[in-house]
């Protein structure tokens, strides 16, 4: 296939709008993608290439974006044009969504229900990979890390760059930043946390310092990435598939088994391994698991290693199952407080809890949108997280009373 070529040549002050048509993976090339203005006339056209990429040069203004029809290929489809403001200074993107709607008619109540609860225990999964660091940091050093939130965006920040930047997909791009994230966290560890701990500063010092370390990080990430959501090159405009009562696309299924996977893997490793039980020693008692011989900084370096991995991996699915294949600057923050809600409800410091909380959590945010509108769907886990800070301090795996 030729280099897509414009009906027309591009008018002085126009800017780039360009997109991938992705059809659940597969790649469409030969489709014509046409801008049209407010007044429905075709300002200008062009042919997808080969690996399914287009690119336009428009004017700034409104403008509704489509495919034609005839140009798809036998049985492919797409969901409607999509409408956007192009402007200069910008990354101007358009994504397209293939396959047929299906209106809401279209489901019954038990159907959206069960719907609705599965995409609750993926959020919970991935809610869940996020947090099971910052328990494990919390129970070995007792700090709680306003940073974690940073590690998050970080991973995703270091996948989107290795897939759209150096051209690596996706999969192996999110192997790499699981690395990224293990040195993140052990550079954190023994560049500001160790430091402080051998001065014995008091927890609320290190709980200030992880506050002001997480805003001059999310800033830095702004200056250094972008103010915009930015996409993944792979896994964006994906086609629900059914599964009984049940639909899923293929990259909200993957990320579903792969944090059932890891989280599996994570047990096995608490229960199973020396280090593990080390970790959960520390974890009850540090001075008592010191006085065993057992050596209390190479346990806590080895959390901060899991805990960053562990948090970039839960910033890539997150991404792509919770912002569409994208990332964007501040995606940890938003996912910070359920991450304390989920690891409070669980029980602070308890691995296990933290797993329980972070799904039950998950699964209230989702099943809040049946009667409350999506928007507003955060505030009934936060409001679980007061109650059960009223009622059962401790959480529920938790520790009414710690032991040193």
């Amino acid at each position: 296939m030729a280099a897509a070529q414009e009906s027309a040549d591009p008018p002085t002050g126009s800017v780039p709008v360009s997109g991938t048509l992705n059809n659940g993976g597969a790649r469409i090339a030969g489709a014509t993608v046409q801008a049209l203005d407010a007044a429905g006339t075709e300002v200008a056209s062009v042919q997808s290439t080969q690996n399914g990429s287009w690119e336009l040069a428009l004017p700034p203004g409104t403008y509704s974006f489509g495919v034609v029809a005839d140009t798809l290929p036998p049985g492919v489809s797409v969901q409607g044009a999509v409408v956007r403001d192009v402007a200069a200074g910008r990354a101007n993107t358009v994504i397209f969504s293939f396959g047929e709607v299906r209106t809401a008619s279209e489901v019954s109540p038990g159907e959206k229900l069960l719907r609705t609860t599965v995409d609750g225990l993926r959020f919970g999964l991935v809610i869940a990979i996020a947090g099971v660091g910052l328990s494990l940091i919390y129970g070995t050093t007792g700090l709680t890390n306003f940073a974690h939130s940073e590690m998050v965006t970080l991973g995703g920040v270091a996948a989107w760059v290795l897939n759209t930047t150096l051209g690596i997909p996706l999969i192996p791009a999110t192997g790499l930043a699981i690395v990224v994230g293990i040195g993140i966290g052990v550079l954190a560890n023994a560049a500001v946390w160790k430091p402080l701990r051998k001065r014995k500063t008091g927890l609320i010092a290190q709980l200030v310092v992880s506050i002001g370390l997480a805003i001059s990080v999310r800033y830095l990430i702004l200056i250094f990435f972008s103010d915009r959501s930015e996409p993944f090159d792979d896994y964006q405009g994906q086609v629900e598939k059914k599964w009984g009562p049940i639909a899923l696309t293929d990259a909200n299924a993957t990320v579903m088994a792969v944090s059932l996977a890891v989280l599996l893997a994570v047990a096995v490793l608490l229960s199973r391994t020396r280090i593990g039980k080390a970790m959960r020693a520390v974890a009850d008692n540090r001075d008592l698991a010191a006085s065993s011989g057992i050596d209390v900084e190479r346990v806590v370096m080895f959390v901060w290693a899991l805990g960053g991995g562990l948090a970039a991996l839960g910033g890539v699915l997150y991404g792509i199952s919770e912002l569409g294949g994208r990332v964007q600057w501040e995606m940890g923050f938003k996912l910070l407080l359920l991450m304390f809600a989920g690891i409070t409800l669980g029980g602070l410091g308890t691995a296990y809890g933290a797993l329980l909380g972070c799904v039950v959590v998950g699964l209230l945010v989702q099943l809040s949108t049946l009667v409350v509108s999506p928007d507003l769907k955060y505030v009934g886990s936060l409001l679980v997280l007061i109650v059960i800070l009223v009622i059962r301090p401790q959480g529920i795996l938790g520790s009414r009373q710690r032991i040193g």
